[in-house]
């Protein structure tokens, strides 16, 4: 059977970690999880009630293309709330979660061919769904001086049909302020890119709340998740924002190609909405789990980091301890029966000298994965 050069895409590294941690656990080790960015916390109780009421009254068949309409002004609603936006529900596309919101924007946004820039370091799937559309990935190498974020300057030194920017972004959970994310939005109008703003860690913020593109420009395309900051990564349901002119485009790609978000899932986001106590919680546990890695990570000796601003991360610079993080995050997994990421799932030029370590678990794992870390590291040196 002959292969498309197009589906010659590279692994998600995370997700091969996880698998060699899963089978660790499978053969009777504890393994404490730094590796993937999932919430350790279920839904939010209100929403699996709600699911459960619609179980036994409705069929839960397709919905409209475009999402439950219920569901599309409750998230214009949290426009309002999280940054005084009016915004027309018209232009909110309920989506099989953020990965479908990139499918049916890279569609609607590119042509074959086109060049889509992004900062590096960055998350992987991005450069692996624009090769597998067709599309050439474009990597911005950003500085620790700008905190691994994309500047204007940047911008300047390609030539690219489109940019993707996320602020809180992932490895790094830095953030961009108005200034600085108006300064993209700006550059790239500019210069004719489209630009992408990858939303899906708002809400977890550790000092001001971030920005959306939406407070900016009606010209972006903006891309959000119920999987982080709601606590609802298996069920598949995001959204996107685009501009009214397009609306129409992105409806037809989706009739196509997905028929409708998941029904049962879009209840659940839908009462998940009004949970902010619950939410709100959670956030103050990934705060606290965040003082933890910020005080225990430099005891083991990754003391090259830059304090988060927002999502569950820590990208630590390792290069004193190894030029090959793959090999040196099996080392730890071995070792110290702690998963984390290796540096090359997010920028593959100078991700061999960096690891991404998430906190997205529970506080007293959290405490136990660094207490093992440092006694790993300590026998490391001995």
């Amino acid at each position: 059977m002959r292969n498309s050069r197009r589906g010659q895409v590279d692994p998600f590294i995370v997700m091969d970690v996880l698998a060699r941690a899963r089978a660790a656990e499978a053969a009777g080790r504890h393994i404490i999880h730094m590796e993937i960015g999932q919430p350790n916390t279920p839904a939010p109780e209100a929403a699996r009630k709600a699911l459960a009421r619609a179980m036994e009254r409705d069929a839960l068949g397709y919905t409209v293309a475009l999402g439950l309409p219920e569901l599309r002004r409750g998230i214009a609603a949290l426009y309002d709330r999280w940054y005084g936006i009016a915004l027309n529900p018209d232009r909110v596309i309920v989506t099989a979660g953020s990965s479908a919101a990139f499918l049916l924007s890279f569609t609607t946004l590119f042509d074959a061919g086109d060049r889509v820039a992004m900062g590096e370091p960055g998350y992987p799937s991005y450069r692996q769904i624009l090769r597998a559309l067709s599309l050439e990935p474009v990597g911005l190498p950003t500085s620790d001086t700008n905190r691994l974020q994309p500047v204007p300057a940047d911008l300047a030194r390609v030539s690219a049909q489109g940019l993707i920017v996320a602020s809180p972004g992932n490895p790094s959970g830095t953030m961009l302020g108005r200034a600085a994310l108006g300064a993209l939005v700006a550059a790239a109008a500019e210069r004719g890119m489209a630009f992408v703003s990858d939303e899906i860690y708002h809400g977890l913020h550790y000092g001001d709340p971030a920005v959306s593109a939406l407070e900016l420009s009606d010209e972006v395309h903006v891309i959000n998740s119920f999987s982080k900051y709601f606590s609802m990564t298996g069920w598949r349901v995001g959204w996107m924002v685009v501009p009214e002119a397009q609306i129409r485009t992105v409806e037809r790609l989706a009739q196509n190609m997905f028929i409708c978000p998941p029904h049962a899932s879009q209840i659940a986001a839908l009462a998940a909405l009004d949970c902010i106590d619950a939410l709100e919680a959670n956030r103050a546990t990934y705060a606290e789990n965040r003082r933890l890695m910020l005080e225990g990570l430099p005891k083991a000796g990754f003391d090259r980091i830059a304090p988060p601003d927002g999502a569950f991360y820590v990208y630590a610079d390792v290069s004193e301890l190894t030029d090959d993080s793959l090999a040196f995050a099996a080392e730890i997994l071995d070792g110290a029966g702690v998963a984390v990421t290796p540096g090359l799932d997010f920028d593959p030029h100078r991700g061999a000298r960096r690891l991404r370590f998430s906190y997205a678990g529970a506080t007293a794992d959290i405490a136990e994965g660094l207490a093992r870390l440092q006694r790993f590291m300590a026998g490391r040196k001995a």
